[in-house]
């Protein structure tokens, strides 16, 4: 019996919208401005990356992001669950409706960042900066010196 083709992610695919980059790795990359909206990034790997004002909405996986430069970056309905932005600087970044369940934002930068409609159950917030962001509620707006909560 024949099995059918398993299909593999294309590591050495250029950045684009429905990209599959899933178990690659793109640790330390200039990936700035780049547009991967819809893209398949489970188990990919973006510690130490620069994605400043990516497009990653609609993206989804368990991805790692750690100590990335994601500044300005959206993620707008993204299914990231399990997710590791430990570290990341996430400053104006857009979460509005994402999928953000037991996602790790340990010490992450999260000023200004927009958690509209995002689902944050189980997320870890530790020594996060969430000064300036727009709670999940769409309304509250974190008081600056909001470390590991939004007061």
């Amino acid at each position: 019996m024949l099995f059918p083709a398993i299909s593999q992610a294309a590591c050495a695919d250029p950045p684009s919208p429905g990209v599959d980059w899933r178990r690659c790795n793109f640790d330390n990359y200039p990936l700035a401005g780049v547009d991967l909206s819809g893209a398949n990034l489970n188990d990919a790997s973006f510690n130490w990356a620069d994605l400043t004002g990516a497009k990653l909405d609609e993206s989804r996986g368990r991805v790692r992001f750690a100590r990335a430069k994601m500044e300005g970056a959206t993620f707008r309905g993204a299914q990231l669950r399990d997710a590791d932005f430990s570290q990341a600087n996430l400053t104006g970044a857009d979460f509005t409706g994402a999928n953000l369940i037991k996602v790790r934002f340990q010490t992450a930068i999260l000023r200004g960042a927009n958690l509209t409609n995002a689902r944050v159950r189980d997320s870890d917030f530790f020594r996060a900066d969430l000064s300036g962001a727009t709670w999940t509620d769409g309304k509250k707006i974190c008081a600056e010196g909001s470390i590991g909560f939004c007061r």
